[in-house]
């Protein structure tokens, strides 16, 4: 399904972690690393571009998807529809891309399930007090959404414990930076390069007809 050493990267998160921050910075890093463009039921936010942020769809048209097999995987959060759409996946792997998939712990359980060879990040807060002064910094929601966010995003952070790394955003450049580092590092893994190494003896064979340093008898 694959192409040449391609993969997927899961990134998850609490609200108020800084999650959506570390994946744009990442992209912009990496050229051959494409986002996954979730699609959503929930209203379109200032400054939100249809086809960047989400894919912006009435809840007919998600249901109707849904009803199809489109998705991965979904789930609803606040009231609100959320999916991760497959062929767009899977034909940017085949393409030689690496897809950034950005959602909760649900949906990246089911990812794990359901497509193999994916990397798992988790994001965590430098503390909880810290988290929910960053969740109250918004500013744009009510008391009770606030803690109900807060003991939400709780919840959350007991799932860290199945993923591959975890990496804790107080510092947003050194976030940042270590997000990278993980996508290189598995990049470069011996697994996902056998590929390479196969055809370079292919190649080798095949121009050459012997090993570099001998005498062809």
């Amino acid at each position: 399904m694959e192409g040449k050493s391609s993969l997927y990267i899961v990134v998850s998160a609490p609200s108020g972690t800084g999650k959506t921050t570390m994946c744009s910075e990442l992209l912009k890093s990496c050229p051959n690393l494409v986002f996954s463009v979730s699609y959503t039921t929930r209203p379109k936010r200032p400054g939100e571009i249809e086809g960047r942020d989400y894919h912006f769809v009435s809840k007919e048209e998600f249901l109707a998807k849904l009803e199809r097999g489109d998705f991965l995987e979904w789930a609803e959060n606040f009231g609100y529809l959320y999916g991760t759409d497959e062929v767009a996946i899977k034909e940017a792997l085949l393409q030689g891309k690496d897809v950034l998939v950005d959602v909760d712990h649900r949906g990246a359980k089911i990812l794990k399930e359901r497509l193999p060879g994916g990397v798992f990040v988790f994001i965590l807060p430098p503390s909880f007090e810290e988290l929910y002064k960053r969740l109250a910094r918004r500013g744009c929601e009510a008391r009770e959404t606030l803690e109900s966010r807060f003991a939400r995003a709780r919840d959350e952070i007991k799932e860290v414990f199945w993923y591959d790394y975890i990496i804790v955003n107080d510092d947003l450049s050194e976030a940042v930076r270590k997000l990278r580092a993980i996508y290189l590092a598995e990049k470069c893994r011996r697994d996902r390069m056998m590929r390479f190494v196969e055809e370079l003896w292919e190649n080798e064979f095949i121009n050459n007809g012997r090993f570099y340093g001998k005498n062809n008898n």
